[in-house]
């Protein structure tokens, strides 16, 4: 009894619609929240983390780093395109591989989204401190977290249509002063005013935690395939935003990363690289141009994840993993408003609470845990639904090798790495964070043998 509920549940995650939702988010909207929720503050402050680990050899990492992210974001690709609901990764490994690991693969996307944008709160914030030096002091901080946050909530609210225009307008909004600076600092490089890269000799664990830091600026993808539920097409469109994004952000990385080596004489020790370099492209008034630029990017981030992450929980209640009451949808807007409500309060929370720096790695580390799940998936759902991709990946089970095992690979190296007193702290909380979801797994189970006694 209790596995014809499943595949019932399956079949309505497959192919139903969810009550209550409208589908608004068009292809062109899709790949914006898609660059919007990877574009975050870590273009402004990641450039000169990494030229200091591994010098001018960062370009090429950069490189690397996303045609490996690449070819998970293809296995994604052809998973998305298998399904119309909202949920994401979550859904994709709890219909490949059962519930236990749908509900870790759940609860570390919940962790990863909630840690990255309640930090790029906090950073907007210092970033206001440019402009408005009070904003840095507690309760000045306490209320512009309160409306920043609250502000997004609120358009959310009102529905899906509103948070995706939002979405639209940021994504080109951050857009233009990275592409400017891009476009001008290629320039000034070319002009033979670039000097000569410093030198680093860099360990194996230099290249590591360079590796994880890039795989943190290229995150967020996964938050912006979560909301299929309200997307027009979601198994045409999702294979076409996933490569959109990855081409956009892949090509100005490399861009930014080339002019900060060929522009500062020691990037390395830049606490605002972009900034720096475009006070040396620009002049004066490029620092402020930059700091605004990085104000617009990270509201803008923390607009694409309060659309796209209430859209888990809401996955999760909806397949009766989470309480009913998170799965919700308002009458009147067609939004799912607790889970909405929900995101933004922990936010904020997390906001007043956390930095932005620690949750750089971790929230890296507990990505490559669900990105290797998904690569994963992608043969076993090919098995299960043979029928069911809207994009079929030219060697699929390749790509999918490949995927996990350069996610295996990082997760190994971090956990050598894990004797560190740096990363304890990490470690510890991705152990809660398994064991939270083993918690949620007993309580499920538990139910549904209770609600099916002749099972």
């Amino acid at each position: 009894m209790a596995d014809a509920c499943f595949l019932v549940l399956q079949t309505r995650m497959l192919e139903g619609d969810s009550p209550g939702l409208i589908r608004a988010i068009g292809r062109w909207s899709l790949a914006a929240l898609l660059i919007n929720s990877i574009l975050g503050s870590g273009v402004f402050k990641l450039p000169s983390d990494v030229a200091a680990l591994i010098g001018s050899a960062s370009v090429w990492a950069v490189a690397a780093v996303g045609a490996a992210v690449g070819v998970i974001m293809a296995c994604f690709a052809e998973v998305a395109s298998q399904f119309t609901q909202a949920g994401g990764a979550y859904l994709y490994t709890r219909v490949a591989f059962g519930r236990f690991w749908g509900l870790q693969v759940g609860w570390m996307l919940w962790l990863t989204r909630l840690a990255a944008p309640a930090a790029n709160a906090n950073l907007f914030v210092i970033y206001l401190g440019e402009f408005w030096p009070a904003a840095t002091k507690p309760l000045p901080r306490l209320f512009v977290l309160t409306v920043l946050i609250a502000v997004l909530a609120v358009i959310n609210l009102r529905g899906v249509r509103g948070g995706a225009r939002l979405s639209d307008f940021f994504t080109v909004a951050k857009l233009l002063p990275l592409i400017l600076l891009a476009v001008a600092g290629a320039a000034y490089v070319v002009a033979r005013h670039g000097i000569v890269p410093l030198s680093v000799h860099a360990s194996g664990g230099d290249w590591l935690k360079a590796a994880l830091l890039l795989l943190f600026s290229y995150g967020g993808f996964e938050s912006g395939i979560t909301p299929m539920s309200e997307a027009k097409n979601p198994r045409r469109d999702a294979a076409f935003a996933l490569f959109t994004a990855l081409a956009t952000c892949m090509l100005l990385y490399a861009v930014i990363q080339w002019i900060v080596v060929r522009t500062l004489a020691n990037p390395g020790l830049s606490e605002r690289p972009l900034a720096d370099v475009a006070k040396v492209v620009i002049g004066g008034a490029g620092p402020a141009f930059i700091a605004i630029g990085a104000l617009i990017s990270i509201y803008g981030y923390l607009s694409a994840n309060m659309l796209a992450v209430p859209r888990i929980t809401f996955a999760l209640a909806e397949s009766r993993d989470f309480p009913s009451l998170f799965a919700a949808v308002g009458p009147r807007f067609h939004t799912p408003y607790f889970s909405i409500v929900v995101f933004a309060m922990l936010t904020w929370l997390l906001a007043l609470l956390g930095s932005f720096s620690w949750n750089v790695l971790l929230s890296a580390v507990s990505r490559l845990f669900f990105y290797g799940l998904v690569c994963a998936a992608l043969p076993v759902l090919r098995r299960k639904q043979p029928e069911a991709a809207g994009f079929r990946l030219p060697f699929g089970r390749l790509f999918s090798f490949l995927g996990s095992g350069f996610c295996l690979l990082l997760i190994v190296g971090y956990c050598f790495e894990s004797g560190r007193q740096a990363n304890l702290a990490g470690s510890l909380v991705l152990l809660a964070t398994i064991a939270a979801a083993l918690v949620n797994w007993i309580w499920v189970s538990r139910r549904a043998r209770q609600q099916t006694p002749n099972a």
